[in-house]
């Protein structure tokens, strides 16, 4: 996705704690080891970087991790965004906070934002302590997204992956786990049970559908084209937290392909 050079950064929604710790006790929604593969895998479900208006190209790593780095300082404008990875986080969670702004009222509800805490190694939350190896999470406890940019260097470093595209899907998918908590519905990924069937596995898949549901509105010059390049691999039932590939693969793109939060009923069949 490329922005308006001009265009204004709201970098209020994002706290930049790279460097720091932050104060924080219940569970994490998105991470996990588990979830990580299944993310990895899920990456490949067909949509491309050109198709989502979303730049292939290489553009400036995020700024080292210290307190003084902070985004407030450094993502001004679209053109930021454009140029280094931090900044085009920033404005990936503008776009999809400004989607659900709309959206919630649209069908008679309010959306509350929340904040992206960007953070380095280790955090505390309101879901307790978690670290890098966990990655990308969101934390109902506090309403709020948690990212280690680093997670996007291992994407590429040793998957070839973790390049715009990918940055814009992990975000709209937490985005979408904050989207349940506010309907209700994240909560059903909490009662203790696993398995391909299991409500936890939903969960993630409606989140997965709700990041497709912003990326149609996100790239409207899309269209009605329909995904055509079929998912190479496969996952097994053990591994099925997040659900397997063809699933994700298939929410995404019911998400996408509708641009509509009610066809993202996962839990009916």
């Amino acid at each position: 996705m490329r922005f308006d050079d001009d265009a204004d950064l709201d970098t209020s929604e994002v706290q930049d704690a790279r460097g720091s710790r932050i104060p924080g006790g219940r569970a994490t929604v998105g991470g996990g080891v588990v979830g990580f593969i299944a993310l990895l895998l899920a990456l490949f479900f067909g949509v491309g970087p050109e198709e989502l208006g979303l730049s292939s190209g290489d553009t400036t790593p995020a700024a080292s991790s210290s307190p003084q780095a902070q985004v407030s300082q450094s993502c001004k404008r679209g053109s930021d965004a454009n140029t280094k990875e931090d900044c085009r986080i920033v404005a990936v969670v503008n776009s999809v906070q400004d989607y659900w702004s709309q959206e919630f009222p649209r069908r008679g509800g309010r959306y509350s934002p929340a904040r992206t805490v960007f953070f380095t190694q280790r955090v505390n939350t309101a879901c307790g302590a978690a670290t890098s190896a966990v990655g990308p999470f969101y934390c109902p406890g506090d309403r709020q997204v948690y990212l280690d940019l680093g997670f996007f260097d291992e994407l590429r470093t040793k998957f070839g992956s973790g390049g715009p595209f990918a940055q814009a899907y992990v975000v709209a998918h937490e985005y979408g786990h904050h989207v349940q908590n506010l309907m209700g519905t994240l909560r059903k990924a909490q009662n203790g049970r696993q398995g391909a069937n299991s409500d936890a596995v939903k969960v993630e898949l409606q989140a997965d559908c709700y990041a497709g549901v912003w990326a149609h509105h996100a790239a409207a010059a899309v269209g009605d084209d329909r995904i055509q390049e079929r998912f190479q691999g496969r996952v097994t039932p053990e591994t099925w937290t997040h659900g397997s590939a063809q699933q994700r693969r298939q929410w995404f793109h019911t998400g996408f392909r509708s641009g509509d939060m009610a066809a993202c009923n996962t839990f009916t069949p």
